[in-house]
C-alpha cells in the first residue's frame, strides 16, 4: 500500500502538540481515535529505533484519550468491563486490563488508572470504549458519570528519561515505581505523571490537564535536553515488535479473546468478581483455545503489513495469519506477530508467506522475542 497525504478537517483532531511536532520535523502520520499520531521524524526508522534504545525521546501521545468514570457505582462498572480483578486496586496505580464483551471478545486493552475510590480513567481509550461504558451504565442503572476527560498525554521514553525528568522536576521522580503515578509541580500547576509508556526502554507519561503549564513543561524538556541527546519521537514499530508490545487493531481485535492473546494472568475466573463474558471465558478455557498469538521470524529484509497475510506450511495448509511485521536490525531478519491456528502453535513450526509476490520462509517462535 502506498503512503498518502492526510487532509486535515474538523473530524480529524490535532493535539496541543501538533504545531510543535510539525516544526520538529514530523514527516508521517497515522490516525487513531480520530486524531493524528506522528509515526516518523526525519531519518530512517532504524535510526530512530537505535536512538530510542540509547537515549531519550519525547512523543506526542495525545491520541491516548481518557474515558473518565466517576460516581458511587464507578467500581462496579469498571469491573464489569474487564476480566482482570480490580477489587484490590490501589489509588495511585495503573492496571493493564483487557476489556471484553458478553462473548468474551476483546473491545480494547487499555491501562486503567485509579484516581480515587470513586474515580477512574480508562487510558488509551477510544469512542468504542466510551460508548460501551455508557451502554452498560444505562442498562444496569449505575450511578456514574462517563465522559472523555480533557487530558493530553505526552510521553518521555528511553534509558535517559530518568535523568532528563529529574533535571526538570527534581530527584523525587526517580522514586516513582513502574505503573505507579503521582503529582509533580511545574509552571504553577500539578501534573499527573506515570512511570509507563509504549516502549520497553523505560520512561514516563505526562497526563497534561493544564495546557499552558503542560506545554511549558514540554518545551522545558527540549530546552535542557541536549546533554541527554533528546529528540522528538513516536512509537517505533521495530522496537514495539522486538519488545512484544501488542497493538489493538493490529495484532488483535474484536474477533479474538484474551486467552488467545496470551492474557491469562489478567483473566480471573476463580473468584466472585462480576464481569461480562465470564461464563463464556470459562467455556473457552475448559475446551482449550483454537488459535494463539505467537512470534514469527522470516527470512526477509523488508515487509509492509496492511491487513493480514496468510501463512502456509509445506503442504499448503493455512497455519495462521501474520498481523504485524518489520525488519529488525538486531535479528537481521523480519520479525512479527501472528495469530497461529491449532495444531500449529508450537515453536519452530515452519511456514511460508508471500511478500511482494515472493514466497519467504519463516518459523514460529514464542513471545517475547527478548
Amino acid at each position: 500500500m502506498k503512503n498518502f497525504f492526510l487532509s486535515k478537517s474538523r473530524r480529524l483532531r490535532g493535539t496541543p502538540y501538533t504545531s510543535r511536532i510539525e516544526k520538529q520535523g514530523a514527516s508521517a502520520y497515522t490516525v487513531y481515535n480520530h486524531m493524528i499520531l506522528p509515526t516518523r521524524f526525519g531519518g530512517p526508522l532504524e535510526e530512530l529505533y537505535q536512538h530510542l534504545k540509547d537515549h531519550v525521546q519525547v512523543w506526542d501521545a495525545a491520541v491516548q484519550r481518557q474515558t473518565e468514570i466517576n460516581g458511587k457505582d464507578s467500581y462496579k462498572l469498571v469491573q464489569l468491563m474487564t476480566c482482570r480483578d480490580l477489587s484490590k486496586a490501589k489509588i495511585g496505580r495503573c492496571y493493564y486490563a483487557p476489556i471484553i464483551d458478553n462473548k468474551a471478545k476483546l473491545i480494547n486493552d487499555p491501562v486503567i488508572l485509579k484516581l480515587a475510590e470513586d474515580r477512574w480513567w480508562i487510558s488509551l481509550s477510544d469512542s468504542d470504549v466510551e460508548l460501551f461504558a455508557k451502554g452498560l451504565a444505562i442498562g444496569n442503572n449505575f450511578d456514574v458519570n462517563i465522559f472523555e476527560a480533557k487530558v493530553d498525554i505526552f510521553s518521555v521514553q528511553g534509558p535517559k528519561s530518568n535523568d532528563l525528568m529529574a533535571k526538570v522536576l527534581g530527584p523525587k521522580i526517580k522514586d516513582l515505581k513502574f505503573f505507579g503515578f503521582d503529582y509533580y509541580e511545574f509552571g504553577g500547576a500539578k501534573h499527573l505523571i506515570a512511570r509507563s509508556g509504549w516502549s520497553k526502554q523505560g520512561g514516563f507519561e505526562v497526563y497534561m490537564q493544564h495546557t499552558e503549564a503542560g506545554l511549558a513543561l514540554y518545551d522545558k524538556l527540549f530546552e535542557v535536553g541536549d546533554e541527554f541527546n533528546l529528540k522528538p519521537g513516536c512509537p517505533n514499530l521495530i522496537e514495539r515488535l522486538e519488545s512484544s508490545l501488542l497493538s489493538y487493531g493490529n495484532d488483535m481485535d474484536i474477533g479474538d479473546n484474551p486467552l488467545e492473546c496470551g492474557f491469562d494472568k489478567y483473566v480471573n475466573l476463580d473468584n466472585d468478581i462480576n464481569f461480562l463474558g465470564k461464563e463464556e471465558l470459562k467455556k473457552i478455557k475448559s475446551a482449550g483455545i483454537k488459535k494463539k498469538l505467537m512470534g514469527v521470524k522470516i527470512d526477509a529484509k523488508e515487509i509492509s503489513v496492511t491487513g493480514s497475510m496468510n501463512m502456509f506450511d509445506k503442504d499448503k495448509n493455512l497455519i495462521g495469519e501474520l498481523r504485524s511485521g518489520s525488519y529488525n536490525p538486531m535479528f537481521k531478519q523480519v520479525i512479527g506477530i501472528a495469530m497461529v491456528n491449532k495444531p500449529y502453535f508450537k515453536a519452530s513450526q515452519e511456514f511460508s508467506v508471500s511478500i511482494d509476490g515472493k514466497n519467504c520462509s519463516g518459523k514460529v517462535c514464542d513471545l517475547p522475542f527478548i
